[in-house]
């Protein structure tokens, strides 16, 4: 007589390895070779664990509160807005220094100290939002034993980040990055943030269109893009569309309306000192724009910003013969400080079509690094930026699990 519990259990230990082996599956995050000394402006796409404080979520980062406001169009004029109260899931864009770290990009200018109860796992995955793996903190931080952390511990949070010259086809962008969730598709991303499958594709050096929950994507944000002198402190400002930046120590404020290609900047509102914004040999302050309409079109004229340098607030008087003259200046509209979760970021725009783009088409993402003195990825457009696919270990293949289930399926039914 057969044992009847022996084909039982073994199908209960297989199909629990197979699941194990769905779950050791790594997310993949895009990564950009360099070998330069350069930063640049980028974006962490990050979902608060808990309800924080703004300052509280900007200590997080070592980052400016004022600046992570402005990064999402919140109106900085509320009183005592540093300490409102922000709801928990709730998604930001965190402005960072994007920098050049062992031949790739990256953010290491992210310190956390440990709290009792503290694991690797818990700060990647929780207080970071899964921007992070605890196999990549234990590295940076040369971590023996991960399950030994002495509370009040200085860890060094390496955070993904790119910049791609700050173009995106050749035009100014604005790199955003992206922990995919479980309800996200490739198309949905996309008409999130106003781009397309295919430069999401390039960008990110993918095979497919699949994504999986804990994948970071790299996601160009059009932006407009400043034209300081290299000598100015905030060279090479890009700012992206539908957000706003600080500039000279808090007293200029930087925006670029939704759709614009041409930022535009003016006297903050912060109480700061500042030094002179009037151009020179005009009546004109910075931000002032002036318009008379002639028989031969509208003379414009502009008192730009132009820069800091040297503590000193540097204008630029600009003249020019416009067809027609320029309506009021659009602004991205500024939002009150959030209390509760948009209901438009809790679900996915929508599901992910069938695609249809030539040759075979992967189940994953897939690529091999691309060298950093250029090269490009099969199907980029020219000058477009290409990245490369990193993985904290191998994935394990659909046809592995799909093997195990079959053994365990075959050894019951012969086994009863």
């Amino acid at each position: 007589m057969r044992n009847p519990e022996k084909p039982t259990f073994f199908l209960f230990v297989t199909l629990f390895l197979a699941s194990s082996l769905v779950y050791t599956v790594t997310a993949k995050s895009t990564i950009e070779p360099c070998s330069s000394n350069d930063t640049c402006n980028s974006l962490l796409g990050y979902t608060l664990y808990t309800d924080l404080k703004v300052s509280e979520v900007a200590s997080l980062f070592q980052v400016d509160p004022i600046s992570v406001l402005l990064a999402n169009a919140i109106d900085i004029s509320y009183p005592d807005v540093e300490n409102h109260i922000l709801p928990s899931k709730l998604f930001l864009k965190i402005p960072i220094t994007c920098s050049c770290v062992d031949g790739i990009r990256k953010s290491v200018s992210t310190h956390y100290k440990t709290r009792p109860s503290d694991t690797l796992g818990s700060i990647a995955d929780s207080v970071y939002g899964g921007l992070v793996s605890s196999e990549q903190i234990q590295e940076a931080n040369s971590v023996n034993d991960p399950s030994l952390l002495d509370v009040g511990t200085s860890l060094v949070i390496p955070l993904p980040c790119a910049c791609f010259n700050g173009t995106d086809n050749s035009l100014p962008a604005v790199y955003l990055s992206y922990v995919v969730r479980e309800i996200d598709t490739l198309v949905g991303i996309a008409r999130r943030y106003s781009t397309t499958i295919t430069d999401l594709m390039n960008v990110n050096a993918m095979g497919g269109p699949d994504v999986s929950s804990g994948d970071i994507l790299a996601v160009p944000l059009s932006a407009c893009a400043s034209k300081f002198p290299s000598y100015a402190s905030d060279f090479g400002l890009i700012v992206p569309n539908g957000s706003y930046a600080l500039a000279a120590g808090h007293c200029v404020q930087c925006s670029c309306a939704l759709g614009s290609r041409n930022l535009y900047c003016e006297p903050a509102s912060l109480a700061v000192s500042c030094s002179s914004m009037q151009c020179r040999n005009s009546n004109l302050m910075l931000g002032n724009i002036t318009v008379l309409q002639s028989s031969a079109g509208c003379n414009v004229t502009t008192c730009d910003y132009n820069g800091f340098a040297n503590g000193t607030i540097l204008t630029m008087l600009t003249r020019s013969l416009q067809p027609r003259c320029p309506g009021p200046q659009q602004f991205a509209p500024l939002l009150a400080p959030p209390d509760t979760v948009p209901k438009d970021l809790m679900y996915a725009p929508a599901p992910s079509p069938d695609f249809d783009g030539p040759g075979s088409i992967a189940s994953s993402p897939r690529s091999s690094v691309l060298p950093s003195s250029g090269g490009s990825f099969p199907g980029n457009p020219a000058n477009g930026p290409a990245g490369s696919v990193s993985t904290a270990s191998s994935s394990v293949s659909h046809f592995c699990i799909t093997f195990l289930i079959s053994i365990a399926y075959f050894s019951f039914v012969f086994s009863s």
